[in-house]
C-alpha cells in the first residue's frame, strides 16, 4: 500500500502522552482506558526526543519508543545500544509504511549519536528483518516436574559453605544492581538494568492494577558476597488433599554457578511445590543438568530473544573478544589462502549488505593470538564471504553458524571455506543469553 503522507510522525511530548499511551495499549490488544496510575509511572520513564507517535489528524495511530542501553559482549565489555520497545501499529492503519518511517528516523538518529547497534525483542519473527534486525540470542523455557527430578527432599541448603535467605523488595533493589553488573559482564548479550528497571520489577513503580508480591531469595556464598537472586510465585492448588503447587520463576540471576545450583535446588525443595516453571533462560542453560534425571525437566519453549540490528560494523567486531588463534585454515589444512594465520593473527574479508545504508561495505578482521579484533572498513582485498547484515547481527555475538546459514543460502562463500573460518572466529563456548524482555 502506498505511505500516506498526511499521516504525521512526530516525537511526543508529556502532554501528549496520555493520548500515545491510549494508542500503545489498543496495538497490544489491552484495554484503552488510560488510567492517572498508567501515566503518572510512564512520566517517570519519558525520554524527550525517544518517543515517536504516528497521528492521523490528532489521534495517535501508532507508537515507537527508543531508550540508552548497554549489550554485553563478554569479557567486561559492552556496547552503547538504541534499545527499541513500544512498536504498535492501530490495525486500522496497518501496511501504509508507518512503521518504516519510524525505524528509519529513529535509526538515523542512533547512528548520529553513535549507537553501535539497536536492540529490541520482537513479538513477531517476520517484522524486523527488513530493517537489518536479526536475532543475536534465543531463549528457552522449561517445566520441572519436581517428584520425578532425584533431588533430595530432605535438602536443608547449600552444601558449599553458602547460605539461602528470603529477603524483601528494598533488599533486593540495593542488592540487585551489583550483582547483575556482575553477570553482565561476563554474559554475552546481557543488556543493562538502570534504576527504574529494579523498582518496575519490585513493585516500587506500578502501571496501574494491583501488585502480587513475589517471593525473593538470596544465596550468600560462604565468604558473605551475594552471588544470586531469585524471584517466584506460586499457584496454591490442591487436588484431594495432595498439594499441586507450581512455582513461576519470574527471573533468576547468578553470577556462579554454585549460586545458580543452589537457588534453582531451593526452589524445587520448597514443601507443596510439585512443579516449577523456569521463566526464560540461556538455551544451553546448565540447569537440566542440575538434576539427578534432566529428563524432569521439560522444553515448552524455545524461540528467539534479542534482536541486533548492527549500525557500526568496525566498532561493534573490535568491541567483542574472540577465542584467539588456533592455527588452521579454510580448507582444515595447515596450509591455503582464506583465514591463513599471518604474523600470530587471522582474518576473514567480509562483504555486508544493508540496504538500509547504515553498515554496508567490505570489512577485514583481524584476531590476534590473543583474541583481540581488529576491523578494516573499506578494505580493497577479495571478498571471502558475503552476507546480509541481519546475518551479520545473528553472528556477531557468536551464537549462530556461519556454515548453517551458507547451507540455508543466507551467507555466500566467495572462496571454499571462507564459513568455517568464520565460524572459528565468531563462535563462543557458551551461546549468548539475554535474560531481559523490554
Amino acid at each position: 500500500m502506498t505511505p500516506r503522507a498526511d499521516i504525521d510522525i512526530r516525537t511526543v511530548n508529556e502532554d501528549g502522552l496520555r493520548e500515545w499511551t491510549r494508542a500503545l495499549s489498543t496495538g497490544f490488544l489491552r484495554s484503552p482506558e488510560v488510567t492517572d496510575a498508567e501515566l503518572e509511572a510512564r512520566r517517570g520513564g519519558f525520554l524527550p526526543g525517544r518517543t515517536l507517535g504516528a497521528y492521523d489528524g490528532e489521534r495517535c495511530v501508532a507508537t515507537f519508543r527508543s531508550f540508552p542501553q548497554d549489550l554485553s559482549v563478554g569479557a567486561g565489555a559492552t556496547v552503547p545500544a538504541d534499545a527499541v520497545s513500544n512498536v504498535t501499529v492501530s490495525p486500522t492503519h496497518r501496511r501504509r509504511g508507518i512503521l518504516t518511517r519510524m525505524m528509519n528516523q529513529d535509526l538515523a538518529a542512533a547512528k548520529e549519536r553513535g549507537d553501535v547497534v539497536a536492540t529490541l525483542i520482537a513479538a513477531e519473527y517476520p517484522i524486523y528483518g527488513r530493517y537489518g534486525f536479526g536475532p543475536a540470542t534465543w531463549t528457552s523455557e522449561w517445566t520441572i516436574d519436581v517428584p520425578r527430578a532425584g533431588l533430595d527432599p530432605r535438602w536443608a541448603g547449600p552444601a558449599d559453605g553458602g547460605r539461602i535467605d528470603l529477603v524483601d523488595a528494598a533488599d533486593v533493589r540495593k542488592l540487585g544492581p551489583e550483582l547483575h553488573t556482575r553477570l553482565a559482564r561476563q554474559q554475552p548479550g546481557a543488556v543493562s538494568r538502570d534504576e527504574r528497571w529494579w523498582q518496575v520489577n519490585t513493585g516500587a513503580v506500578l502501571f496501574g492494577g494491583s501488585w502480587d508480591e513475589p517471593f525473593y531469595a538470596v544465596y550468600r556464598s560462604a565468604d558473605g558476597e551475594v552471588d544470586g537472586l531469585v524471584s517466584y510465585e506460586a499457584e496454591d492448588k490442591w487436588d484431594a488433599k495432595q498439594p499441586q503447587v507450581t512455582a513461576e520463576v519470574n527471573w533468576l540471576i547468578a553470577a556462579m554457578p554454585a549460586a545458580e545450583r543452589a537457588l534453582w535446588q531451593y526452589v524445587c525443595a520448597v514443601d507443596w511445590i510439585t512443579k516449577v516453571k523456569t521463566g526464560w533462560r540461556a538455551p544451553d542453560d546448565l540447569l537440566p543438568f542440575f538434576l539427578p534425571d534432566p529428563r524432569a525437566a521439560r522444553l515448552t519453549t524455545h524461540a528467539d530473544w534479542l534482536w541486533v540490528r548492527i549500525l557500526d560494523v568496525v566498532r561493534a567486531l573490535e568491541a567483542r573478544p574472540y577465542d584467539g588463534v588456533a592455527g588452521g585454515t579454510a580448507d582444515g589444512t595447515a596450509g591455503g589462502t582464506v583465514g591463513e594465520a599471518t604474523g600470530g593473527s587471522r582474518g576473514l574479508v567480509l562483504e555486508v549488505v544493508d540496504s538500509g545504508g547504515f553498515a554496508g561495505g567490505r570489512y577485514r578482521l583481524e584476531v590476534s593470538a590473543e583474541g583481540a579484533g581488529s576491523c578494516t572498513a573499506g578494505t580493497r582485498d577479495a571478498a571471502e564471504i558475503t552476507l546480509d547484515v541481519r546475518e551479520l547481527a545473528a553472528l556477531w555475538l557468536g551464537d549462530e553458524s556461519a556454515v548453517r546459514l551458507a547451507a540455508l543460502g543466507r551467507v555466500r562463500e566467495e572462496r571454499a571455506g571462507a564459513a568455517r573460518v568464520a565460524d572459528a572466529l565468531l563462535r563462543t563456548s557458551r551461546r549468548p543469553w539475554c535474560p531481559d524482555i523490554f
